[in-house]
């Protein structure tokens, strides 16, 4: 029966760590929208959404630390 109990309890890893990406997107995301930087905006939803479609934890932190660096990387004149 504990054996039962333990394979039904979620992970909460990945509860977090979506958490905090999907909280910082909703930042980029308004960010973009007042501003109208189409990169910061897209970036923002992008956070929000990788919770969702990431595999493994690994992937969604790798994955989350490429779109939040990507709108200072890339801006609106071209790559810096």
């Amino acid at each position: 029966m504990p054996e039962l109990l333990e394979t039904k309890m979620l992970e909460t890893g990945p509860l977090v760590w979506g958490l905090l990406f999907g909280s910082i997107g909703a930042g980029y995301f308004v960010y973009g929208k007042n501003q109208q930087k189409f990169v910061a905006l897209l970036s923002g939803v992008a956070l929000c959404v990788i919770p969702y479609v990431a595999t493994t934890v690994v992937w969604m932190i790798l994955l989350a630390a490429v779109l939040m660096v990507l709108p200072f990387v890339w801006r609106s004149d071209g790559l810096s």
